[in-house]
């Protein structure tokens, strides 16, 4: 079995695969481990490894200091989808209403949103992304679009297209319920 190593940039794992300088991300790996070596565990590594790395792709594209993938995220969301509130927001990701509260209070903090009365809830306020968030935000875009255009890609726009499509499917699959129900009956 290959050697565990770790690259100190990115805090990836990578295994060297047969002592050669051919490496695989620890998430393809651990994937193949506890999946096996079926077609939907491969590509369950292959997304958790491509999420990982498109996190490192945010920091390098801007430099990213105290402006974290989380929060673009949540500013990202109120641009698409207009106010909301905290509890929201964190329902519609796997993560919990507190860690979202902590970026929008860190983003009020900074002037990029602000709380608003909810006219169907008298505690639970809605966020609303202001002019200097919604500038942020547009900047951002911007320099990852022309970042991105200039990439070349050999894959045709269809195969994209598709690709997109079966991630969609497998996402979709896990939010079924069919998933639900199979859940149930393992006990978890």
């Amino acid at each position: 079995m290959g050697k565990m190593k770790t690259n100190k940039r990115n805090k990836v794992l990578h295994k060297k695969i047969g002592g050669n300088q051919n490496t695989k991300p620890a998430a393809v790996a651990l994937s193949k481990a506890y999946f096996g070596d079926s077609a939907l565990a491969s590509l369950i590594g292959e997304v958790v490894a491509l999420f990982h790395r498109l996190r490192i792709v945010s920091e390098q594209i801007h430099r990213q200091g105290e402006m974290t993938s989380g929060k673009r995220g949540v500013l990202g969301s109120l641009d698409r989808f207009g106010p909301q509130t905290v509890p929201e927001m964190a329902r519609a990701r796997p993560v919990s209403r507190q860690y979202i509260q902590t970026l929008v209070n860190q983003l009020m903090d900074e002037g990029l949103v602000e709380f608003i009365k909810n006219p169907t809830h008298k505690r639970s306020h809605l966020v609303r992304l202001i002019s200097k968030g919604k500038e942020l935000l547009d900047s951002m875009i911007r320099r990852e679009t022309e970042l991105l255009s200039r990439l070349k890609l050999d894959i045709p726009e269809k195969a994209l297209r598709d690709g997109a499509g079966v991630i969609k499917a497998v996402r979709e699959l896990f939010e079924s319920k069919q998933w639900k129900e199979l859940l149930k009956e393992e006990g978890v």
